[in-house]
């Protein structure tokens, strides 16, 4: 668990509307917003899990409120968002975190499949800022949405999840720009491989997440409260010059491919050239 380095009281005040806030890396985001004041919404397609997450996060000392729903369906996200300003009184914040993955080849990836992932992703994405858009204006709010490092390279089996991130990742930077001018923030956060989450234990099956340990420069994966960090940053007043940044959380593993040879074979070349 991070150690915040936040005042825990520094999001006092403030309502943050989380989409998959029940589960993975959104709870954490949630949780670590909740931590330091913010009153929390919620929606997702499983009330059960929301209802579990609120529950918990209730006893932060903060108010939750959810509403389920899918953010594929533009009138489902536009319910779930004046409800949610009618029983928390306004949005402060909203974290498009709703997302499908799984591994599949291009290939033999069906045209429903690749439709699925870009429809949750990126449509459910754009759905949440437009009916957003007017409560973060009065409240010259924050939008975060979480994406991804996959499309910074070409990624195997995950074509379908780069698009959609790759769209996400446009559309931050076009958001804040478009919508600076009436006082909101529009930036993006991309995790990279986090251990405590299902996702993880799907895409990185069996040893998989050992092994990808090597190639982070961390040598580590990281945490959900890793992530929610990031998520307070932004939300504080020290990020209040930040907008249309995508901030990666990754240990530094985008920037990094496995070496050529490996590294005792170049000490000894290295030795052999030295005399």
């Amino acid at each position: 668990m991070t150690i915040s380095p936040f005042r825990s009281d520094i999001l006092k005040g403030k309502v943050a509307f989380i989409t998959g806030g029940g589960s993975g890396i959104n709870f954490g985001v949630a949780k670590a917003l909740a931590s330091h004041g913010a009153d929390i919404a919620m929606m997702g397609r499983r009330e059960d899990v929301l209802e579990k997450a609120c529950t918990e996060l209730s006893k932060l000392g903060v108010k939750t409120f959810f509403k389920g729903g899918d953010v594929r369906n533009p009138e489902a996200c536009l319910a779930a968002l004046d409800a949610t300003a009618h029983a928390l009184g306004k949005i402060d914040i909203l974290v498009n975190g709703a997302a499908g993955n799984f591994l599949c080849p291009p290939e033999v990836l069906s045209p429903n499949g690749f439709k699925t992932v870009v429809d949750i992703d990126l449509n459910g994405t754009f759905n949440m800022c437009r009916y957003g858009y007017k409560y973060l204006r009065d409240t010259h709010g924050l939008i975060i949405n979480i994406s991804a490092t996959l499309h910074y390279v070409g990624t195997p089996f995950q074509a379908h999840v780069s698009a959609a991130k790759a769209g996400v990742d446009a559309l931050t930077v076009n958001l804040a720009t478009e919508w600076g001018p009436e006082g909101i923030r529009v930036c993006g956060i991309a995790p990279g491989p986090i251990g405590d989450t299902e996702g993880m234990k799907r895409l990185a099956p069996g040893d998989t997440g050992e092994k990808m340990k090597k190639d982070i420069p961390l040598r580590r994966f990281g945490e959900t409260s890793e992530i929610g960090m990031a998520a307070v940053f932004l939300a504080s007043s020290a990020a209040s010059y930040i907008t249309g940044h995508t901030l990666v959380v990754d240990g530094g593993q985008w920037l990094t491919k496995p070496p050529m040879v490996p590294r005792s074979m170049v000490e000894q070349m290295m030795a052999k050239s030295l005399g």
